[in-house]
């Protein structure tokens, strides 16, 4: 509202009366919009809410100290009713504090052009799964539960063997990467090192790892 030089009014704040009985009403019938909504009367404490709200969930938003001194609020409690998380922010920071992608793991997968272009030979493997230390050949490598103890498998290929080294010398393989989620177990033996692994191991005792020369878990 413009202020007029001389005028007794001049730098005093309006009411809230003024503004909730008299100004709000009417800039609502102005602008079409309902006195009221779900949560009831348009007031200016509502409006102040919302900004409030706004400024703490902005892309560069206000702390709760700032938004304090702005609000001028003597205590942080009296703040924080104010500072309510929109959903959006919320699933935002949800999503930034990593909790599920803390299970994921990238692998690097060799996929032999020629072999899918040409027909897959039989026993002859046209998608490795590249473990560091050497190669898994089972296809469904992702659902396999033995894919953190690949070394007795029959599909597991070493680096330092003589059918590795060939295949790695093909100019045709197309290198892709694929996210594989591990379950906790998985997990720890990645994080917490050989004593999880061991344990991961004996679990996998009774459980049949997949059989080569069927192309199936046996």
């Amino acid at each position: 509202m413009e202020c007029v030089v001389g005028s007794p009014w001049c730098a005093h704040p309006v009411g809230s009366s003024y503004l909730n009985s008299r100004l709000i009403p009417a800039l609502c019938r102005k602008a079409g919009v309902p006195l009221e909504d779900a949560r009831g009367a348009i007031t200016s404490h509502r409006a102040r809410s919302t900004i409030a709200t706004q400024l703490y969930n902005a892309k560069e938003p206000l702390s709760l100290t700032e938004l304090q001194a702005w609000l001028g609020h003597r205590s942080p409690e009296a703040t924080r009713h104010y500072a309510k998380i929109s959903p959006t922010k919320l699933a935002k920071s949800y999503e930034e504090a990593g909790y599920f992608a803390r299970n994921i793991r990238a692998v690097e997968v060799l996929i032999d052009q020629d072999a899918v272009r040409n027909g897959i030979p039989p026993d002859e493997p046209w998608k490795l799964y590249d473990l560091g230390h050497g190669y898994c050949s089972y296809d469904f490598f992702d659902q396999c539960p033995h894919r953190m103890a690949c070394a007795k498998c029959s599909f597991y290929l070493p680096k330092a063997s003589s059918r590795a080294q060939r295949l790695e010398g093909k100019s045709n393989l197309l290198r892709l990467r694929q996210e594989i989620p591990l379950n906790d177990d998985e997990l720890r033996a990645v994080n917490e090192g050989i004593e999880a692994h061991e344990a991961l191991v004996s679990k996998l005792a009774d459980i049949a790892a997949p059989d080569k020369s069927s192309g199936k878990n046996s």
